[in-house]
């Protein structure tokens, strides 16, 4: 049974979670929630116990002073609780971890425990993937489901991946076998520069929490910093013609598969996004990250004594493939 002492009763309260790991490329999701956190004051009150889900030979425990005395910090997952102010308050309760190393199965009973005790009324899980995606669009960020009729509901996809999965999928499952509605937000990180931080996906997955469980969520400098990072990517890429026409070639597949979608829903949803901030002014683990096919992948752009790695040059399409290369996208 979990004893929760000290946890007040909450105001329909959604579980927002992000893992450290293969789940997380570029640290965008584990950095989101750990953003809500910190602008909104988080309290822990429960941590999980490392010795039962992490291996530390592959998440090292750290030593560290405090006033002379060498202390202990071990790897594990955290929960705590935020409340969200304005004219429809609500609790937040906050999940953030290392994606475990064992026991999957009783490390998501666990968290739906602490769920279930709390009176949480929806899951939202917060990943990042690698993917071919230019850093210079909006990053994407799909939201799916296993629950048709959430699906429907919250305008999301209902997912059909097969394959590969980290405890994300495996989170999510339990939770839909539980009667828990349970949602998971998805950023897409190009494969070429996934080293974090990421702030523009960060950011990206902040808007689209934003929009699904309905609360504004400051952003503090993070706009800025996501332009920074832009900025900065776009010099690494103007330093090397064979990135520079790899990018190009994204951003034209990414252009003509986005073409139909320019809708005026798209750029209603964006302005009503803009008229809220408005009116309220006055915001990794080591073995590789997921990637959309579910496979590993390393990171590009990123210096090592051999040099910098650069992406595969795309092969250019034959005549005769130029029609059907461009609606696959």
């Amino acid at each position: 049974m979990i004893e929760l002492e000290g946890v007040p009763e909450l105001i329909d309260p959604v579980m927002v979670a992000a893992f450290e790991g293969w789940n997380d490329a570029g640290d965008a999701a584990s950095t989101a929630v750990a953003h809500l956190d910190r602008e909104w004051k988080g309290e822990v009150f429960a941590a999980l116990d490392a010795e039962d889900y992490y291996d530390f030979q592959v998440n090292r425990p750290t030593v560290w002073l405090d006033g002379g005395v060498r202390k202990v910090t071990w790897p594990t997952t955290r929960l705590s609780v935020v409340r969200v102010g304005g004219e429809k308050p609500r609790d937040l309760v906050l999940v953030r971890g290392i994606e475990p190393s064992m026991r999957w199965r009783s490390f998501c009973n666990e968290i739906l425990g602490f769920a279930h005790e709390l009176g949480v009324e929806l899951v939202v899980v917060l990943g990042a993937l690698l993917g071919d995606t230019p850093h210079t669009r909006p990053v994407p960020v799909s939201g799916v489901t296993s629950d048709a009729d959430l699906a429907q509901r919250m305008d999301l996809e209902e997912t059909k991946y097969e394959g590969p999965t980290g405890i994300v999928g495996i989170l999510q499952e339990a939770c839909t076998h539980a009667g828990v509605p349970a949602v998971s937000l998805w950023a897409a990180v190009p494969h070429y520069v996934s080293q974090p931080p990421n702030p523009k996906a960060t950011l990206a997955l902040l808007n689209r929490l934003e929009d699904l469980i309905d609360v504004r969520i400051p952003l503090g400098e993070l706009p800025e910093d996501a332009r920074a990072w832009q900025v900065g990517v776009d010099q690494l890429a103007a330093e090397d013609s064979e990135v520079a026409e790899y990018v190009q070639t994204l951003e034209e597949a990414r252009d003509t598969a986005e073409l139909p979608e320019a809708s005026g829903e798209a750029i209603a949803r964006e302005f009503e996004r803009y008229l809220r901030r408005r009116d309220g002014s006055g915001p990794g683990g080591s073995g590789g990250h997921a990637t959309a096919d579910g496979s590993d992948s390393t990171p590009y752009l990123r210096d090592n004594p051999g040099g910098r790695t650069k992406p595969p040059k795309p092969p250019k399409p034959e005549a005769d493939d130029e029609d059907s290369s461009s609606s696959e996208e």
